[in-house]
This record gives C-alpha cells, sequence and structure tokens, in this order.
C-alpha cells in the first residue's frame, strides 16, 4: 500500500486491531459482535465506548519521544487525569527543549 498509517492508529493495542476488524466484518453490529465474542450487548458497548475515548485523547501528530507517547497512552486509557498528563508534557517539553539548546 506504501501508505503510512496515521499516529493515533499505531497507538493501538493488538486487541484492538482485532476488535475493530470483526466490527467491520459485523458489518458495524454490536449485536452481531456481542454474539461472535460470547458477552452481553452492555459489554460490548463498553468496549466500543472504550475505544472512541482512547482514540479520541489520541492526536495525529506523532508523539516527540517515548515519554510523550507513554503519557498520552495513559490519558487516553483514563489512567492519568487528562489535565496532568497536559501538564507532564509541558514540563517534559520545556526540560527537552532547554536541552537540545544547550548542546
Amino acid at each position: 500500500m506504501g501508505t503510512q498509517l496515521p499516529a493515533w492508529l499505531t497507538h493501538l493495542e493488538e486487541d484492538d486491531y482485532q476488535f475493530i476488524k470483526r466490527f467491520l466484518l459485523a458489518s458495524g453490529s454490536l449485536k452481531e459482535l456481542a454474539q461472535a465474542y460470547q458477552v452481553s450487548y452492555p459489554t460490548i458497548r463498553l468496549q466500543v465506548d472504550r475505544l472512541i475515548a482512547h482514540i479520541k485523547g489520541l492526536d495525529d501528530r506523532p508523539p516527540a519521544d517515548a515519554f510523550d507517547a507513554k503519557l498520552r497512552r495513559l490519558v487516553a486509557d483514563g489512567e492519568l487525569p487528562s489535565r496532568l498528563g497536559k501538564e507532564l508534557l509541558r514540563l517534559h517539553n520545556s526540560v527537552t527543549k532547554g536541552v537540545r539548546k544547550s548542546t
């Protein structure tokens, strides 16, 4: 294909890729997906909502470094409050930019 994947797509786990694939193959039917996974409809709905929140938490800019990527992942997964993640990222960027300027 030769096209680079969007940055948000590269942050997904293997389970998320498989879930999206099954979702597409089920023509977006959550009922069919629930049957395929042998779980209830509300369980599948929660999985879809989690995946949506995860994707919304990511942007299409590639992370500057591993710390940046980890912070964004923690915020997207709800393990770190967004406000704290932004503050940590701001501090990290100010330190790394300061280091780059002095070298």
